[in-house]
C-alpha cells in the first residue's frame, strides 16, 4: 500500500520533490538576475563617463582657446605703434 491509500488531499503532497535541483535553479535565476543589473549598473557608469569625458575635453578645448586668445591680443598690441 501506498502513503496515499485512504488520505484524502492533493496529490502534489505525496508527489517526490527534488530539493536540490530546485535549489540550483532558483540560485541560476538569483545569479541572472544580478549579472543584469550588473550589467545595467556598467552601462549606467559608462555613460556618466562619456560625459564627464566630452566635458573635460570641452573645458581643455576651452583653456586653450583663452590662452591662444589673449596671446593674440598681446601680439597685436605688440604691433600696434602705440
Amino acid at each position: 500500500m501506498s502513503a496515499r491509500d485512504g488520505v484524502g488531499g492533493s496529490r502534489y503532497l505525496y508527489a517526490p520533490f527534488d530539493a536540490a535541483n530546485a535549489r540550483i535553479e532558483a540560485n541560476e535565476r538569483v545569479l541572472e538576475e544580478r549579472w543584469q543589473a550588473l550589467s545595467f549598473r556598467l552601462e549606467a557608469i559608462e555613460t556618466a563617463l562619456e560625459r564627464v569625458e566630452r566635458r573635460l575635453w570641452l573645458a581643455v578645448f576651452g583653456v586653450v582657446s583663452v590662452v591662444l586668445a589673449q596671446g593674440i591680443n598681446e601680439l597685436i598690441q605688440l604691433s600696434q605703434p602705440g
